[in-house]
């Protein structure tokens, strides 16, 4: 089992978006850093985010079946953190590339679904470290992984937010399904209507998020690798993604449909056949 190594992605760019290390035995790293603010783009998902979770699954199979062949139940742990840049205490991630999200029509269902699908049913415990302000694409990112735990926010503000309604963003399905899955009734519509921008408390208070955590970056990577160390164990038997996949099956069928997104063009030309010329 070899935990010393690191793994820059995308392999053979000048540029890495994504850090990948394995901390213990059993718990695999990821270090988002596209930029100041981690947009998630294209290349990061598609060429990296994706290669690492794989990776980590290819490494946790084959030790896992090793560990069988040799019926050695102690093998099969592990779960993964995820965290923002670490060198900053601003953003986990500030969402979507909006502008390349908005021109390609494959966006949602070739490049963003798929992984809000894989982290949801992957088959190891996920914990987000949200070190900073998690927006948009950034947050509904963080709800697809099993725990998220937040910086309180008293050293540099941070919010959690859906802020689709103040730049005229219609919801794809996919956001919607994962909302209604993983949100309390009672705190949807703040979240999702109204764009309310939560603080880490009301976060908390809201359940969005498991847990706030005072220390800044250092701490809230401290406090996921604890949980992430604590969950580990429960991957040995090989389930964890597969009643996870069950748990979330209204989520995959209705994704996996590829009904399109509305948009706010659309809407105004139906208006129109249905009131007459306004």
């Amino acid at each position: 089992m070899s935990t010393a190594f690191i793994l820059r992605l995308p392999t053979g760019s000048q540029t890495s978006l994504l850090t990948l290390t394995r901390p213990s035995p059993t718990v695999w790293q990821i270090e988002l850093h596209n930029g100041a603010d981690n947009l998630l783009g294209k290349t990061l998902i598609n060429d990296a985010l994706k290669p690492a979770l794989q990776t980590i699954e290819r490494e946790w199979r084959k030790e896992r079946a090793d560990g069988e062949a040799r019926k050695d139940k102690n093998v099969g742990a592990g779960a993964v953190v995820i965290v923002g840049r670490l060198d900053q205490e601003k953003f986990f991630s500030n969402g979507l590339d909006f502008a390349s999200a908005v021109a390609d029509p494959a966006w949602f269902p070739a490049t963003f679904d798929p992984l809000l699908l894989y982290l949801l049913t992957f088959p190891l415990p996920t914990v987000a470290a949200i070190n900073g302000h998690c927006f948009a694409g950034g947050a509904m990112l963080s709800l697809a992984f099993d725990y998220r735990v937040m910086t309180d926010g008293v050293k540099r503000n941070a919010w959690m937010c859906m802020n689709e309604i103040d730049i005229g963003a219609a919801w794809p399905v996919s956001f919607a399904a994962i909302v209604r899955a993983k949100v309390s009734a009672t705190a949807t519509h703040r979240f999702v209507v109204e764009g309310h921008r939560f603080t880490p408390m009301e976060a908390r208070d809201a359940g969005l998020v498991d847990e706030i955590v005072a220390g800044g970056t250092s701490g809230v990577l401290k406090r996921a690798h604890e949980i992430a160390q604590e969950k580990a164990p429960k991957a040995r038997e090989g389930v964890w993604g597969l009643i996870k996949t069950e748990l979330y099956r209204p989520v995959i069928e209705l994704v996996r449909l590829g009904i399109p997104s509305l948009s706010a063009a659309r809407d105004e030309s139906a208006a129109q056949l249905r009131l007459g010329k306004l």
